[in-house]
Formats: structure tokens, C-alpha cells, sequence
């Protein structure tokens, strides 16, 4: 079958392989998802040449994954974003992430526990501006992961469900790094007033469905919000590490403290004893938030933008 006429095959995947066929096109994607909108970003992020980057570019926008929004009329510049289309490709995203984490870089097992390649990703973000993501919260609500107003504990985790609901999959337990949800959850439920006073929200963020979410927030009487990010756009924006389990991708056990410009501030990976990983974000907080003026927290913030 020639390459031209995959986009006619009857095939869902030949027809996906006729738009985004080529690695080029899906990293485009990837930093797209990640907050890059500008020509210069695309190829100062991936590395290729200014004819190839246009050719997938243009390609993009005519299939509908990208669109141009312009912010330069003399001369003509555009931002590419992210169309609905495109957001459809970032568990493609995850997927890849996942079986490239097991098969290529792992011995196969699944796993929840941060491996070498997932602890050297999430590592990386320390310094860097979080993508402006919104999901939705168990209340129904809608939440960002930056609040312009304090800081943000924002812990990343596989899940955690209430008794009697249909939540853990099958031989849950069995999976190292899965462990230890529940008490991270309560844990900063307990924390959340001393959080509070030293300047910070808790937000909580697993690939579970809100329901499940609302569920278990009510039977632990949680104080803070959980968020859903069930069609990956966080762990697409900020290449979270994430495994399979029970049919679905889940998040692998990461904290990130966020400033009010948005920069992370200190990455927590591994998180080893989940209840005494939240007495350090606390005084990390105390710490940072007494010593960060908010000028110098802008200004970081703008010098460190990835466009």
C-alpha cells in the first residue's frame, strides 16, 4: 500500500498513519500539548529544519490537528494550537510513552514505581512553566493547575477509590508503586489547614473518572479538590510518567510544587513514604514562600516561557 493511499483505506489506523504517520508529525504534537505554540519553539524543541517543520506544520493544519491563530500582523506571525482534533491524539501520546517506558526502556512488567527514564523526565520540570491545562474537578467545577494567587501542592497519583464502588482493577495490589494512594489523599486532607496558612492549595490529579473521584472524595472527607485527567491532557503537557493498568493509563506517584507564576518549584519523585511526603511539601512551602518575592517569582516566570 502506498503511503498516498492510506488516507482512503477503510482502516482507522491506516487513516490515523495518513495524517500523523511520520515521528516528526507526533512529536510536533507532543509539544504542542506541552504549551510550544511558535515556529522558533517547534524547531528549537525538536530540531528540524526549517523546511521540514514547515512541510509537518502545514500538513497538520490541513488535517485539522493544528490550527494558526495569528499575533503578529506586520510581519505575518501565527501560533499553533491544538485543535479538539488534536487533543483526541494525546492518549496516542500516553500510549506510545507507555509501551516505550515497558517494552523499549523496561523489562516488560507493569509497573506504577518511577523508573530511571520517568524519574530523569519528571526531574526536568523543576524550573519550568506548567502548561495552562483546565480540568474537571470532582465537584463538577473547573480547575487549573496554577493558581495566579498562591502556590500549589499538586500531587500526581494512580488512584484511590471508595469502599463499596467498583474502582481498584484486578490484582491492583499487585503492582509496585500503587500502594499508598489513600493515605497520600488523607494525609494532605489532614496537612490542608497548615497548607493553607503557609500560602498554598492542595490539588490532587489522577486519570480516574469525576464520579469516581466525587465518591471517594465524600467517604475520606477530603478538604481539597481532586481533578480528573481522564483524556490526558495533563500527563501530555507535562510527559508525566504514567503505566496500565485495569484497561486504563494511570499516573505514577509525583509532586510538583507550583508558584503563582506557574513555575515549578521543587519535583518530588520519588515519592517513597506517601504520608511523610506530605510534611516535606509543607515545609518546602514555609521555605520557598518566604524566600521567593513575588517579583523575582514573575520574572523567572517570564524569562523561562517555553514559545
Amino acid at each position: 500500500m502506498r503511503r498516498e493511499d492510506l488516507a482512503d483505506s477503510s482502516c482507522g489506523i491506516a487513516q490515523s498513519l495518513g495524517v500523523v504517520g511520520d515521528w516528526q508529525s507526533l512529536l510536533i504534537v507532543r509539544e504542542a500539548a506541552a504549551g510550544v505554540t511558535r515556529f522558533e519553539g517547534f524547531a528549537r524543541e525538536l530540531g528540524l529544519s526549517r523546511r521540514a517543520l514547515t512541510e509537518r506544520l502545514g500538513g497538520l493544519v490541513e488535517h485539522g490537528v493544528l490550527e494558526k491563530v495569528p499575533y503578529s500582523e506586520r510581519p505575518p506571525r501565527h501560533d499553533y494550537r491544538l485543535t479538539a482534533r488534536g487533543e483526541g491524539l494525546l492518549p496516542v501520546l500516553l500510549a506510545l510513552q507507555e509501551w516505550g517506558t515497558r517494552f523499549v526502556l523496561g523489562d516488560g512488567e507493569v509497573s506504577g514505581a518511577l523508573g530511571d527514564g520517568d524519574l530523569v523526565r519528571a526531574r526536568a520540570l523543576e524550573g519550568t512553566p506548567v502548561p495552562d491545562v483546565a480540568l474537571t474537578a470532582h465537584d463538577g467545577s473547573t480547575v487549573r493547575l496554577v493558581d495566579p494567587d498562591r502556590w500549589t501542592a499538586l500531587f500526581f497519583f494512580p488512584g484511590a477509590y471508595a469502599p463499596g464502588t467498583h474502582g481498584y482493577p484486578p490484582r491492583w495490589g499487585d503492582v509496585p508503586g500503587t500502594a499508598g494512594c489513600t493515605l497520600e489523599c488523607v494525609t494532605y486532607g489532614r496537612r490542608h489547614a497548615d497548607l493553607e496558612a503557609a500560602g498554598a492549595r492542595v490539588l490532587g490529579v489522577s486519570t480516574q473518572h469525576p464520579e469516581q473521584q466525587a465518591a471517594f472524595a465524600a467517604h475520606a472527607d477530603l478538604p481539597y479538590l481532586l481533578a480528573s485527567d481522564q483524556d490526558g491532557l495533563a500527563a501530555s503537557a507535562l510527559r508525566l510518567p504514567v503505566f496500565r493498568a485495569g484497561g486504563s493509563d494511570r499516573l505514577k506517584r509525583v509532586t510538583l510544587l507550583v508558584d503563582p507564576s506557574g513555575v515549578v518549584r521543587h519535583v518530588q519523585a520519588p515519592v517513597i513514604d506517601p504520608a511523610q511526603s506530605v510534611d516535606d511539601v509543607l515545609d518546602l512551602v514555609r521555605e520557598l514562600a518566604a524566600a521567593t518575592p513575588a517579583a523575582t517569582v514573575a520574572g523567572s516566570a517570564a524569562g523561562k516561557a517555553r514559545r
